[in-house]
């Protein structure tokens, strides 16, 4: 079972686009890290799935070099606007539906991976970080800019788009195998 098959398993009529790319591809860099400490998103120190909760960037990058493939896929959501909140919200709430499913497909089917989602994890009203482990270790996926990873760069690596028209979010996955 190849990238091809995880993501028929998981497609919906959001997905957009996949690819597969060697981690060698990947860039690390502190920028996008010190992006994440100014907290623009809310999630910095409040959830497993970011840091600094999931390591230094040093951390980040030898988990992910310690695998030698990276799936690349987006899913993009209409919005009523660009200021469409709710919108992307849900979107967001979606996507990281189908990044589980993926998750746990190929955990039965014994593949080793790691998958890494869109900022944040959303979970749980209020995440247990920093004083009690995550109520939902399964499913718990990191993010990818928390990685370090340039999601603009990453998406020229991939060949995919990073940006699919007005009035439309896109959401980036990663598998790491």
């Amino acid at each position: 079972m190849g990238a091809e098959d995880w993501i028929s398993q998981i497609a919906d009529k959001n997905l957009r686009e996949w690819s597969v790319i060697p981690t060698s591809a990947l860039v690390f860099a502190q920028e996008v890290r010190e992006l994440c400490s100014k907290n623009q998103c809310g999630a910095y120190g409040t959830s497993w799935a970011c840091p600094p909760a999931i390591g230094s960037l040093e951390q980040c990058r030898d988990r992910c070099m310690a695998y030698e493939q990276m799936l690349v896929f987006t899913a993009v959501y209409d919005l009523e606007d660009s200021y469409d909140i709710d919108g992307m919200q849900k979107g967001a709430k979606q996507f990281r539906k189908m990044c589980i499913r993926l998750h746990k497909m190929l955990k039965e089917n014994g593949v080793d991976h790691e998958v890494l989602a869109n900022g944040g994890c959303h979970r749980c009203r209020v995440c247990t970080y920093p004083k009690e482990p995550c109520r939902f270790p399964d499913e718990l996926l990191p993010s990818l800019e928390g990685q370090g990873i340039y999601v603009n760069q990453l998406a020229e690596r991939a060949g995919v788009r990073y940006i699919n028209g007005a009035n439309t979010v896109t959401y980036f996955g990663a598998v790491l195998y």
